[in-house]
């Protein structure tokens, strides 16, 4: 039988022709690839962010459907297309902290198994970044969170001010923490009259490091409130004492190990000078607004004529607003990492400031493949 000459690959199929209109479609198919930006949360008030960065990056928000069916599941549904997308979702974190973090995990799994290329998920406050530590016997469900957007399909986050900088390595993938340092000061420069007459103010030795990052870009003094009446995470129990001593234990012969002497806070003080200045008290999260109140009567006792609060995140949960507004606080200042408009119109006392230009601008940068070193410049691990 004679041979079949086997011609090379090209050959073989160079007398076929793609279909009219093919190459054509290719090409717009190419020119289309790039990404979308969808949000994630269910009620209007947690979207505006989301229209604020899509308005800065010139694009329109992702035709989706996020809703409770009736007996309180989460439903998502995309519609429109986002294969070979990169894909970057905003979720905002509202009250109901767990429906948010379900929305956000669905939308998630929705888009992998619509062949999205990368799902990124923009999410200024990071939920449960307080449980980042293990407490007694419970467990950290920071790091459970984190496994569980990776198996939902997310490959990037971009964040902001993280509670902790370690919650950063309880992911398998990467983790833009962004900083909105530079907004609060740029607010610190522009809206506080004789701002040069200001002091930091750390509510407690744990918020030093925060508050002397401030004092020394503004060129100001540091003050620190240390003492009886603060109580901080280091305090609580961390489940170390467990088991539970017990009466008449066996212990080994010759085992005496030291005890540990019992702490006891001094009376409370206020490490430098604030008589006749405006205290500017600095921290990453403002929820439970007892502590500021508390902080902010011993600054006025110790002569401080006005009183500011400056955080990243405003979660003003519970009563807060109507604390603040009976307090001594003059102005409490926060970003608009999380929807907080009904507790302004609660409280006058809370300003916002946004901070949509550099998480619009991290998204431009990610889907570039541009370095996001530029908006890190001059920032350090304290800050």
């Amino acid at each position: 039988m004679p041979r079949k000459l086997l011609l090379p690959y090209k050959s073989v199929f160079s007398h076929f022709r793609a279909p009219r209109g093919l190459h054509d479609s290719l090409a717009m198919n190419a020119a289309r690839s790039g990404y979308r930006v969808f949000s994630a949360n269910s009620t209007a008030a947690c979207t505006e962010l989301a229209k604020t960065i899509t308005e800065r990056l010139g694009v329109e928000l992702g035709k989706s459907a996020v809703y409770q069916e009736t007996n309180g599941e989460t439903r998502v549904e995309i519609k429109e297309s986002v294969r070979g997308h990169d894909i970057f979702i905003i979720q905002t974190i509202p009250r109901d902290v767990n429906t948010a973090v379900m929305e956000l995990l669905i939308m998630a799994y929705a888009l992998k198994t619509s062949c999205a290329r990368n799902i990124i998920g923009v999410i200024p406050y990071f939920p449960y970044s307080k449980q980042s530590k293990m407490r007694k016997r419970g467990s950290i469900v920071c790091k459970l969170l984190a496994s569980m957007l990776a198996k939902a399909g997310l490959t990037h986050i971009i964040t902001m001010d993280l509670h902790q900088k370690e919650i950063q390595g309880f992911f398998s993938f990467p983790v833009d923490n962004l900083r909105a340092s530079p907004f609060l000061l740029q607010y610190i420069q522009e809206e506080i009259p004789d701002y040069r007459n200001a002091v930091i103010v750390a509510k407690s030795p744990d918020a030093a490091k925060r508050a002397q990052s401030y004092a020394e870009r503004l060129r100001l003094g540091l003050a620190v409130i240390h003492g009886e009446a603060q109580c901080t995470e280091q305090d609580m129990d961390d489940g170390r004492h467990s088991p539970p001593t017990v009466k008449n234990a066996t212990v080994h012969s010759g085992l005496e190990l030291p005890l540990m002497m019992a702490k006891e806070k001094p009376p409370i003080t206020v490490v430098g000078d604030v008589g006749g200045r405006i205290a500017i008290i600095v921290d990453d999260i403002i929820d439970d607004v007892e502590s500021f109140v508390a902080a902010a009567e011993i600054l006025k006792e110790r002569g401080a004529y006005k009183i500011f609060v400056m955080a990243t995140h405003g979660i003003l949960s519970a009563d807060a607003p109507r604390l603040i507004e009976e307090s001594a606080v003059d102005e409490v200042v926060v970003t608009n990492t999380v929807p907080h408009e009904v507790q302004k119109l609660q409280c006058p006392k809370i300003k916002t400031v946004d901070i949509s230009l550099i998480l619009s601008e991290a998204i431009r940068r990610i889907h570039n493949g541009e370095s996001m070193a530029y908006l890190f410049r001059n920032i350090t691990v304290d800050d």
